[in-house]
């Protein structure tokens, strides 16, 4: 029997990524800390539109007499609407921990976290 062709581009079910991150710290009024670091994240897609997502960040800043670290891990859900000309628009919510140190004088050191976005990627050659 002939065989045909299913498609050009192979397709994966996954995505990585890794990245800088800036983050602007809002202590309490009056209060502010920036720091520099860095983020990776993972998606999994279960189905083309949808799947598990884990994404893990951490940062450093110093100001005089201090040096900060705060790191967030997270998983939950992202969703994708792909479009044509390799676009691809997603959303996704997380929830996980989150680390600071020094400790806070309003509390400990870990903390509940909640990270939300919505994004679009570009994909080169029109492929995800």
């Amino acid at each position: 029997m002939p065989q045909s062709v299913q498609g050009v581009f192979e397709k994966y079910d996954t995505d990585i990524s890794a990245g800088y991150t800036y983050m602007r710290f809002y202590e309490v009024p009056g209060d502010t800390l920036n720091g520099n670091g860095f983020n990776i994240s993972g998606t999994y897609w279960y189905r083309d539109w949808w799947g598990p997502d884990g994404e893990f960040f951490a940062t450093y800043s110093t100001q005089p007499g201090v040096n900060s670290w705060v790191g967030i891990g997270a998983g939950g859900l992202r969703a994708r609407k792909v479009l044509e000309r390799g676009l691809d628009v997603w959303a996704h919510g997380l929830l996980g921990l989150a680390y600071l140190a020094p400790k806070s004088p309003y509390g400990n050191e870990w903390a509940a976290a909640a990270v939300a976005g919505v994004g679009v990627d570009l994909n080169a050659h029109h492929r995800h």
